[in-house]
């Protein structure tokens, strides 16, 4: 039991990876807060996390919103005892109706928006927690990058690559203010990964896209979000206690750059 007893905010947690880590943490002794935009979404989650015989509770916030964020963080360190783990799972590219378009197609809109999305939601989360973690002298925060932030996505906008190559350098610049806090920060950086989200997009591609993503993939198949969740967990454990400014490359091994 990995996390008997941690209390783990886990942001965007009702669907796709966040989901799938909330799942497991409250499996393995967890107390699960799952903060989430959807209130449908997260009555599913928390209900179903329950009848498994797990503990989770559910956060309605845009984590966008300032005032919100600062209002529901300390409420849950108040309300729980603590926040021991933060997952910042907030982001995506599917925001704008075509992710992938080249940056002269990219209106300044669209690029705000891409970069507010998957930046914005982890600063503020990250800004309401770390004081409540410096106060706790503990804490483990994992963020989610992608492999866009390493140059290795044909298919992501290039403001989509900049804002996770930030989420990267984030990570690194925090695990050197906080270590003397006995806070690690690190994060993940997935391939394409079969979300909510993402599946529909995926069953758009032809046969031969499908086929040829796969082929380019050493473990020869393409992400699941458990397969994400699991090395979240791993970070947030006590397994990770001497790991911080890491991000980790979650791609079956892809190196080159695909999807």
């Amino acid at each position: 039991m990995r996390f008997k007893d941690r209390v783990a905010l886990i942001t965007a947690g009702a669907s796709g990876i966040g989901r799938a880590t909330a799942d497991i943490m409250a499996r393995e002794g967890g107390v699960v807060v799952i903060a989430d935009n959807n209130q449908g979404r997260l009555d599913t989650t928390v209900s179903t996390i329950e009848k498994a015989g797990g503990r989770a509770h559910g956060k309605l916030v845009d984590a966008l919103d300032q005032a919100q964020v600062d209002r529901l963080v300390p409420a849950v360190a108040q309300e729980y005892g603590a926040i021991d783990i933060l997952v910042n799972a907030v982001g995506g590219s599917t925001i704008i109706p075509q992710p992938g378009r080249p940056l002269e197609e990219l209106s300044f809109e669209e690029w705000q928006k891409l970069i507010a999305f998957n930046l914005d939601g982890t600063f503020l989360f990250t800004h309401a927690v770390v004081p409540i973690m410096k106060r706790q002298k503990r804490g483990k925060i994992v963020n989610l990058a992608s492999i866009a932030g390493r140059g290795l996505s044909l298919s992501s906008s290039s403001a989509y690559a900049t804002a996770k190559g930030g989420i990267i350098a984030l990570t690194r610049k925090l695990s050197l203010e906080l270590g003397s806090y006995n806070i690690t920060v690190n994060a993940i950086a997935p391939s394409l990964t079969l979300t909510e989200r993402i599946r529909p997009h995926w069953n758009q591609r032809s046969p031969e896209a499908q086929a040829a993503e796969i082929e380019r993939t050493p473990l020869k198949r393409v992400a699941e979000a458990v397969d994400q969740a699991n090395v979240i967990c791993f970070l947030a454990s006590s397994d990770a206690d001497f790991v911080t400014g890491l991000t980790i490359d979650v791609t079956g091994g892809l190196s080159s750059p695909g999807s």
